[in-house]
Order: C-alpha cells, then sequence, then structure tokens
C-alpha cells in the first residue's frame, strides 16, 4: 500500500514535531504494510515552507529511517491550498507534485462547502498540464458534495479521503456512499504526528471499503496501483 498524504516531514508545519516523531511515524507505515509515504506539507500562507528545500528535507528523512530500521519509503509532495496554487509557478508545482512526477497536485479545498472557486482551481492547473487529487473532502460535507464532486472528476480529478474517517461509525457510511457512486479513487492517511491524531494507517480503511461489493473488486487499484502511478507521474483513468 501507498500512503499519499501525510505530513510526515519533522519541524516543518503542523506535522511530525521532530525527527523521532517522524520516525514513529515511519514505523507506523510498517507496521500497517505500507511501503511508501508520500510527504505532504501545507503549501499555503500559514505556514512557512519553502518549496526548494523538501528535496533535501525528504532525502535526509529517507537516510534516517534507513539507519532506524524503517523500511518505508518517503515521496517528495505537498498539499496546495486551493487558495495558493494560482500564486505558484510551473517549477515550484512540480516540485510539490506528489512523488515529484511533475503531473499530479494534492489540492487542499478551501474551508467551507465545495465551491466553484475549486472547480477552477482544478481547470487552471489542467490548463498548466497538470492534474488535481482532491483532498480530504469529507471535511467539506453539504447537500450538494456528490455533484460537486462529480463535476470536478469529470474535468479529470480524482478524489482522496481519509483512511480514518472509515473507521468512524458515523462518517464511514457517508463516505462508503460515495464510493459505491464512484467518487472516491484513493485512500490516503493525513496523519501528523505518530503521538496523536490520525496514525499512519490505511488498513482499517480498505477492510471498511471490503464490505462493499461494489467496491471490493478495485481495492487494489486505490490502495496501491493508482498510487503508484501517480507517484510516477502517469495519466491514469478510475477503472469503475
Amino acid at each position: 500500500m501507498i500512503d499519499l498524504h501525510c505530513h510526515v516531514l519533522p519541524a516543518l508545519d503542523d506535522g511530525a514535531l521532530d525527527l523521532e516523531d517522524a520516525i514513529a511515524m515511519g514505523a507506523q507505515a510498517d507496521a500497517d504494510g505500507i511501503t511508501a509515504v508520500c510527504a505532504t506539507p501545507h503549501i499555503r500562507h500559514d505556514h512557512d515552507v519553502v518549496i526548494g528545500e523538501l528535496g533535501g528535507r525528504v532525502a535526509e528523512l529517507n537516510d534516517a529511517f534507513s539507519a532506524h530500521g524503517v523500511s518505508a519509503r518517503v515521496a517528495t509532495g505537498g498539499e496546495v491550498a486551493e487558495t495558493a496554487a494560482d500564486a505558484l509557478s510551473d517549477h515550484e508545482l512540480r516540485q510539490v507534485s506528489l512523488g515529484g512526477g511533475g503531473r499530479w497536485i494534492l489540492l487542499e479545498p478551501a474551508p467551507g462547502a465545495l465551491g466553484d472557486r475549486l472547480d477552477g482551481c482544478v481547470e487552471r492547473l489542467a490548463a498548466r498540464g497538470f492534474r488535481s487529487v482532491i483532498a480530504h473532502p469529507e471535511r467539506h460535507a453539504a447537500a450538494d458534495l456528490a455533484p460537486r464532486l462529480r463535476r470536478l472528476v469529470d474535468a479529470g480529478a480524482l478524489v482522496q479521503v481519509t483512511a480514518a474517517m472509515l473507521e468512524h461509525e458515523h462518517a464511514a457510511p457517508v463516505i462508503v456512499d460515495l464510493a459505491e457512486r464512484r467518487l472516491v479513487h484513493l485512500v490516503a492517511s493525513d496523519a501528523h504526528s505518530s503521538r496523536g491524531g490520525r496514525p499512519v494507517r490505511l488498513s482499517g480503511a480498505v477492510e471498511a471499503l471490503r464490505e462493499s461489493p461494489s467496491v471490493r473488486p478495485h481495492l487494489d487499484w486505490i490502495v496501491s496501483e493508482a498510487p503508484a502511478a501517480i507517484l510516477r507521474g502517469e495519466d491514469l483513468e478510475p477503472p469503475f
């Protein structure tokens, strides 16, 4: 399995507090059978992330993982705020693309219900040669969530939900319903620390989705095949 959304880089944004915390997150990944974790620090106005430093930070963390016996590898990336995307150059977008493949941008919607501005952002990114992965839409619940997601998917975006929410008794049915409508393509941890909050864990979400007969045949694509292609910067279309 591959985790495409994780705030594992230490002492950078609101993710891992320090190197020890980041290594513990790597150990969580190993324990869950996750082979790669995409480091996705917030790229937005309230976090002072220097994009040009991210490659070096990822390399340093991979070295630390190896030194501490963590098998999971860290890939480059970023969680780009809808409100920040237009201000980034093409070079900066390629640097924060998932896996450094230069194609897929993890896009964080603005607070509140999904709106037309997000549609416009996805369209403008596409015009510049980038495709979007919409992060954690379950945080933006509204009566029109499903049709909004359908419009984004029709525009070429993929949808990533938070794994832990599929283990939540109230949120899980809503997310499974979206998956059965073919509006969930990726599951990621969006973990921020080993010391609290969501763990680096996907297996619980996989088991929850496995209960759906229409989703079950596509689980390998959702947690392994599609994320691997995204990290390589390849185009792909959902097989469902």
